[in-house]
């Protein structure tokens, strides 16, 4: 398995780095490999974008005049 050498890490992210590696109690090589698996996958979703997708379906009418009005009377922009 090939490796791989990361240089001039800055202190402050080295630290970060090693905080959340004791967190998920890993080491830091292991965490940087599931860092890396995560931002690597094309197929992940952020979660963010599904609940928009979610919203797009059912939130779907068309944009009347009447309801541009409503708005307007109502005080919204």
């Amino acid at each position: 398995m090939p490796g791989l050498l990361i240089k001039n890490v800055p202190d402050d992210l080295h630290q970060r780095l090693k905080q959340r590696a004791a967190r998920h109690r890993r080491s830091m090589n292991g965490e940087l490999l599931v860092l890396l698996e995560e931002a690597l996958d094309d197929r992940a979703c952020p979660p963010s974008l599904d609940a928009i997708d979610r919203l797009r379906v059912y939130g779907r009418r068309p944009l009347t005049e009447a309801l541009v009005d409503d708005a307007i009377t109502s005080g919204r922009p």
